[in-house]
């Protein structure tokens, strides 16, 4: 499979200033295959450390801080060479590891020649204990699901890839394109971008094989809720996360605690959320109070929306068979476009640098899914799942914010175009989204 993230992994190789790698990614995003394949494509060779398989292997990082020992006691252990620039070496399943992590530190400072790379399910909440990483020492970089983009190459569909990175004009998508392309997406509101999910659709073409290795990803997960380090907080992780669909098949997508259980306080069930934030299964979105600069800084922290790591996990956890792919744009439509919403905030959060908003007010009630933050500007987006786009939300933001509105985008199954300032984008091109928006204020 062809995995983008490979690029960025190549600057980091290449970068004068290259730091030692954390690879973040929920379980079975990819990570270890993309770190081994990383390293088979521009690398001499890889010494590979599983601290799960090995756990011997922590004892060489208890013992000393020296990073020649640390190396000469690993090459030892496991036979493998380990030769400065030439060799990629990659530490997995650290995230019980504290002293592999804070070995980076020295790692950096004194042992800059060696290419190092760490991985571990789970790291997001590892890393968000205060004593755990060595600060301004690593580089970060987040590997998320299969984009479009990825699913179409893994498809066999290197050509429509190649069309939508050559649009370079706002005009409408001919239909020799547009209908295939329509045609995939549904196939990727089935699969979603987990690489098992989409290896056994593109390869096989097994539906029940793919839904079982959902299936397989979601009960790993729910196994991994008890990983909490307070283990009462178990039964609570998991009730939010069941919740997940109904939350999402409301027209007001508000994140309610009362669906999760009735009577629930925030207070109760803050944490067990903030877990599963940590964990980046699932992104947390604040509703937005005016569209200004810096966006945090117009939070309402009291409403926020919640949305799954991947559009395919929430069909499987919503328990919609894969049989609505044949139904005309029944997936589009289906709980009320929560999958739409769901793919469209699940591409533009590897987009742009600081996470979405929405914005919504009561009386009378208005809301726009999303507001993103492009370089200084904010841009309101609204997500339709059907070709009828007309919507109240977006003019009534523009009334509200006259100044502050450059480009109003929607995406719907509508074609390409530019209608006065509102850019409409066609669901299947979201991934070009900072790309489109650029050729329409331009």
């Amino acid at each position: 499979m062809e995995r983008f993230i490979i690029n960025k992994m190549l600057d980091w190789k290449n970068s004068p200033y290259r730091k030692p790698l954390i690879l973040k990614g929920v379980r079975q995003v990819g990570k270890t295959w993309v770190l081994k394949e990383f390293g088979r494509r521009y690398y001499e060779n890889t010494a590979y450390f599983n601290f799960d398989e090995n756990g011997e292997y922590k004892q060489f990082f208890e013992t000393t801080k020296d990073v020649d020992r640390i190396l000469q006691n690993l090459m030892l252990a496991s036979g493998q060479r380990i030769l400065p620039e030439k060799t990629f070496i990659i530490f997995d399943e650290v995230q019980d590891c504290p002293n592999v992590i804070n070995s980076m530190k020295y790692f950096c400072e004194n042992a800059p020649q060696y290419h190092i790379a760490c991985a571990g399910s789970l790291l997001g909440i590892t890393l968000s204990k205060p004593s755990s990483f060595p600060v301004g020492k690593v580089n970060f970089m987040q590997i998320d699901p299969m984009s479009f983009s990825e699913f179409l190459i893994a498809n066999g569909d290197e050509n429509l890839v190649e069309y939508l990175n050559s649009v370079d004009a706002i005009e409408p998508i001919p239909d020799a394109f547009f209908n295939p392309l329509y045609e995939k997406l549904k196939m990727y509101y089935v699969t979603g971008g987990m690489p098992e999910s989409v290896l056994m659709w593109t390869e096989a073409r097994d539906v029940a094989a793919m839904q079982s290795a959902l299936s397989d990803i979601i009960s790993a997960y729910e196994r991994d809720f008890s990983k909490h380090p307070n283990i009462s907080e178990f039964p609570k992780i998991s009730m939010i996360w069941k919740s997940l669909p109904s939350q999402l098949s409301r027209e007001n997508k508000k994140f309610l605690y009362k669906v999760v259980k009735e009577g629930a306080r925030a207070r109760e069930y803050e944490d067990a959320l903030q877990w599963l934030v940590d964990a980046r299964l699932v992104y947390k979105i604040y509703r937005s109070s005016a569209p200004g600069l810096p966006l945090a800084a117009y939070d309402d922290l009291s409403a926020f929306k919640i949305y799954l790591v991947d559009v395919g996990l929430l069909r499987r956890l919503a328990q919609l068979a894969p049989t609505a792919f044949g139904e005309g744009n029944r997936l589009f439509t289906e709980f009320k476009g929560a999958l739409s919403e769901n793919f469209v905030l699940q591409t533009l959060v590897p987009q742009f640098e600081v996470l979405p908003r929405y914005w919504s007010q009561t009386n009378p009630p208005y809301e726009v899914d999303f507001l993103i933050q492009r370089e200084n500007d904010i841009f309101p987006v609204e997500v339709k799942s059907e070709t009828n786009i007309t919507g109240k939300s977006l003019r009534k933001f523009k009334e509200l914010f006259p100044d502050k509105v450059k480009l109003r985008v929607r995406f719907s199954l509508s074609n390409l175009k530019l209608d006065d300032d509102v850019l409409n984008i066609p669901l299947f091109m979201a991934d070009q989204t900072d790309r489109l928006i650029g050729l329409a204020l331009g």
